[in-house]
Parts: structure tokens; C-alpha cells; sequence
């Protein structure tokens, strides 16, 4: 199973419209989106989308409600941290960096955004289980901070992780 991480969209239509044919093309079951969106015309270009959609609100998104309503046609927007478990894998989405470290430590997932900045690692829980946490930023959809345009595609049964330039 394959899940696309997006964050920090920005209105940018066109990289959004370009992460979805990635996404597709990429043949992905599941889209999480980690915040920012920012107005609720950015849900036209998700419609394309062949997967399930879930995404949390970011510190720059203004009408929650209309978004919550717009975004219906494709999935659901839910307050920030979101919890979802995948084929028994456990998730946080948060747009908060600061919490990143503390959800790592209960959840087999940890996806955030915020900063712009692409990032993937691991850590080790301090639950006593040993299991490894992955934590991904899948970066900037929208490419306006950093000039480049990124998401990530997680793979499940490798429990693995990629960044890609979109």
C-alpha cells in the first residue's frame, strides 16, 4: 500500500494539479495532506485524485468551515493532530513541528509540515518496543519559500519513504 504526503499548498493550482497526476500516477491509496491549503478553491484540483483524501487544517488556512464544506467532494479536513491507522500502522498528521518528537514516541507514523522543508528519518520509541518511528515533512507542494516543489510517497510494506520533486 502507498500513501502521498502533501503539505503546504498555498493555493498554488498548478503544483497541485501537478502532485495529483504524481499521486495517480503513482498509484496511491491514500492522500494526507498536513496543512495549509489556505482557501477552499484549492479542492477543485484534488477531485482528479484516485485515492482516499485526509488532511488537517494548517496555521494559514482561513475559512475552516467553507474548506471542511468544499472538500467534502474528495475527502475530510479535521483539526490538526489527526489520528488515522493503516494497515494497523498507527499515524499522526500535524501541521505543529514542535509536537513532532512527543507524537513519535506513541505512533509507528509521524507526518508534518510547516516548514517548508522535505525531511525523512527515523527514531526509536521510547515505549520499549524498539520499533522505529518514521517521521516525514513531505516539504513545500507550492515551492514558494524553498523554489522547490515536493512531495512524499510512503510505502507501507517497506515501511519506507520517498521524496519527489514534483
Amino acid at each position: 500500500m502507498k500513501i502521498g504526503v502533501i503539505s503546504d499548498t498555498h493555493d498554488r493550482l498548478d503544483a497541485i494539479e501537478r502532485a495529483v497526476e504524481v499521486f495517480n500516477n503513482e498509484r496511491v491509496d491514500v492522500v494526507i495532506h498536513a496543512g495549509d491549503f489556505v482557501s477552499p478553491f484549492t479542492e477543485k484540483p484534488f477531485r482528479a485524485l484516485n485515492a482516499k483524501f485526509y488532511g488537517i487544517f494548517g496555521n494559514n488556512d482561513g475559512d475552516k468551515l467553507l474548506l471542511k464544506e468544499k472538500y467534502r467532494r474528495v475527502g475530510v479536513i479535521e483539526e490538526d493532530p489527526l489520528e488515522l491507522e493503516i494497515q494497523s500502522v498507527s499515524i499522526a498528521v500535524t501541521h505543529r513541528p514542535k509536537i513532532v518528537n512527543a507524537l513519535s514516541h506513541i505512533y509507528d507514523i509521524v507526518i508534518f509540515g510547516h516548514t517548508h522543508m522535505p525531511e525523512i528519518r527515523t527514531g526509536e520509541r521510547k515505549t520499549g518496543s524498539g520499533a522505529e518511528t518514521l517521521v516525514i515533512n513531505p516539504g513545500e507542494c507550492c515551492g514558494y519559500l524553498s523554489g522547490r516543489r515536493t512531495v512524499a510517497i510512503i510505502d507501507i510494506d517497506s515501511f519506507s519513504a520517498d521524496i519527489l520533486e514534483i
